[in-house]
């Protein structure tokens, strides 16, 4: 996972980003219990995917600004090269044991946080803004105060001291998001169903390969294709009411409990359907301000709806299950399986004390050292930012496990903002704001990305322990192979982030007025913004309080920036569901996840080709696209002289 931030422009990116942040990842083989013994085995095959899945994602960060997801070609070249890596020891005799599902769970969660890095790095957005290149187009602040240029030396050092911290975030809450509050995790259960290799539908892997293949031919240009088809009418289309086509989702309503879905469809009605509309036709009100509230309201919206979960998970000796019809403790009956996943999960214990040590210790570290990298960014705005980091990553976890989608981006804007405003312009504010949007998506991203990691282990009985291991040795190769990729490309292209480039970083700039914006005060912001958000805020912890008072389902709230195309494809995976349920529950119960992990997996297998063709300057040769009849006379009639 879906970056970006004060236009039009910027949502939209946030959209793309976003929406592709946590396909599913990962096929796999079969196998028993232990993912221990033999992980080991295969790092040199990671390192030669992680290299190449790097310089995909580095090159089309600075190429269009969006970070395609690869997880699914993560985990198709990294079990290609760990069975290539068996097959050969395999014949010198050196093999003992087979390749089990447990250890490629373990490789895939390393493989993944190795590459994630082009995405939290920020090599296309806030890392990159902070160069010299980007602050000569932006209109002011480009003083030496507010400029550091890439350096390999400076990269590694700052992403390794801002990113580790985040492992240790979550650890402690693994067992209330997992196996307490029973999150889902889309991504993460669909992967853990390709790895299990149960009932996977390979037929429906291959349509949605062929079916992105086919989309892909009509994309020749901006807002062209299938995935801009204005399925509800144009004026729908222009508040983003729209089907777009995305097997992904659909697989991710098929997943998500139907209140999460139904949910995230009333909240995109509410926002894009009334809210913005009204608030865009009020005088003096344009779109850009409208987007700078959504951030607001976004943020306090589901970091009041996160709080409340925080204050509850503290109070109530039993967790409850959030969409569950009332606040007394789960009874329903328990399969073996998920009873003995539970016992696997639970019993391989990562030790709180090395949670609590290893987040106190990192910080520590990086409080001291973080101002050396960075004079402009304080111990004592570090030490803030690590203080509400735990709340903020609870936050985006939360959110992941409902719907799948990361908001690691939202909470990096919303650092911008604090920071920057705190710093002021003339205490090199611009550059703060950006470094500290890097120390908290890190953060933010990182915890969120483990936790879905959590998920598939927990399906396929890894080794909770074994995959933090892995997850750090990841990130590890991930904060020096990256910042090498993309340091490779800098010093090869030397007009990087120039807006007529072949490689012009587009959302770099947008990253860095967003610095310049948030210099200025709160006073920048649009006119009610704070009060929208603090009515917001209020209204959230309200209908948290009302959920668990009466013992009815209530919707829950969603991001109100993004649009509501993913919500209507959401909705549309629900239906089908809902109607399977309707005709055989017992099959549908059984195969659903399985179906939705088909259709999850099969779309994002078409991503690397895609790359590869990008990459390759190969370009879709029609573009499809949608005009009203008056705009399609005045084209007709200018073609026609």
């Amino acid at each position: 996972m879906a970056p970006q931030t004060t236009a039009a422009g910027g949502v939209e990116e946030e959209a793309s980003t976003l929406r592709h942040r946590h396909t599913a990842a990962k096929n796999g083989g079969g196998g028993e219990e232990d993912g221990v013994a033999s992980q080991s085995q295969p790092l040199a095959a990671e390192g030669e995917g992680n290299a190449a899945l790097s310089h995909h994602r580095d090159e089309a960060g600075t190429h269009t600004g969006i970070i395609p997801s690869l997880n699914v070609s993560a985990g198709l070249l990294g079990f290609f090269f760990v069975r290539l890596w068996t097959a050969a020891i395999e014949r010198v005799g050196l093999l003992k044991q087979p390749f089990t599902r447990q250890e490629n769970t373990v490789i895939q969660t390393c493989l993944v946080a190795a590459y994630d890095i082009a995405f939290s790095g920020g090599f296309g957005t806030y890392l990159f803004g902070m160069s010299e290149t980007i602050a000569k187009q932006a209109t002011e602040a480009d003083n030496p105060q507010n400029v550091r240029n890439p350096h390999i030396g400076w990269m590694i050092g700052f992403l390794f001291l801002a990113s580790f911290i985040g492992l240790f975030v979550l650890v402690p809450l693994r067992k209330v998001m997992i196996v307490d509050y029973k999150l889902t995790y889309p991504s993460g259960t669909s992967t853990a169903y390709l790895i299990n290799g149960f009932h996977t539908p390979e037929g429906a892997k291959l349509a949605n390969f062929l079916w992105g293949f086919f989309q892909w031919f009509y994309t020749g240009g901006d807002n062209c294709g299938f995935q801009n088809f204005p399925t509800l009418g144009l004026q729908a289309y222009k508040n983003r009411f729209y089907f777009d086509f995305s097997p992904t989702y659909v697989g991710v309503g098929m997943i998500c409990p139907h209140i999460v879905n139904v949910s995230v469809l009333l909240g995109g009605i509410l926002s894009w359907g009334i809210m913005w509309p009204l608030i865009r036709n009020k005088k003096g009100v344009g779109t850009q301000p409208v987007s700078q509230k959504a951030v607001f309201m976004d943020c306090k919206v589901t970091g009041a709806h996160s709080h409340y979960h925080c204050v509850y998970i503290n109070d109530e000796e039993n967790s409850t299950l959030p969409v569950s019809n009332n606040g007394s403790p789960i009874t329903e009956a328990v399969s073996f399986d998920d009873e003995r996943r539970t016992e696997l999960f639970l019993k391989d214990q990562i030790p709180r004390s090395v949670a609590y040590g290893g987040y106190v210790a990192v910080a520590a570290i990086s409080v001291g050292t973080l101002p050396q990298v960075f004079p402009q960014l304080k111990w004592y705005y570090i030490l803030v930012a690590y203080v509400f980091a735990p709340v903020l990553a609870f936050c985006n976890a939360y959110g992941i496990g409902l719907t799948d989608w990361s908001l690691a981006s939202t909470y990096g804007k919303l650092a911008i903002l604090i920071f920057g405003a705190w710093a002021g312009a003339s205490n090199g504010g611009v550059l703060g704001g950006l470094a500290a949007c890097g120390v908290m998506m890190s953060i933010v991203s990182t915890a969120a990305d483990l936790m879905q990691d959590f998920k598939t282990g927990y399906l396929t009985l890894a080794s909770p322990r074994s995959m933090f291991i892995s997850q750090v040795i990841g990130t590890a190769m991930g904060r020096v192979i990256a910042p090498c990729v993309f340091w490779l490309f800098y010093k090869a292209f030397t007009d990087i982030g120039i807006s007529v480039s072949e490689y012009p970083a587009p959302y770099a700039i947008v990253y860095r007025n967003m610095a310049i914006l948030a210099v200025d005060g709160f006073s920048s912001l649009p006119k009610n913004c704070l009060t929208l958000c603090y009515i917001f805020f209020a209204a959230a912890i309200v209908v948290n309080l009302i959920r668990d008072l009466v013992p009815k389902k209530v919707a829950r709230f969603i991001p109100f920036y993004i649009g509501s195309y993913f919500a209507i494809d959401m909705f549309v995976g629900t239906v089908i569901l809902f109607a399977w349920q309707m005709i055989n529950r017992a099959k549908a119960d059984a195969f659903g996840p399985a179906v939705a992990s088909g259709l999850i997996c099969g779309d994002g297998i078409w991503t690397l080709p895609q790359s590869i063709l990008a990459l390759a300057k190969v370009k879709p040769p029609i573009c499809m696209k949608f005009l009203s009849r008056s705009v399609n006379s005045q084209v007709d009639g200018f073609l026609g002289n």
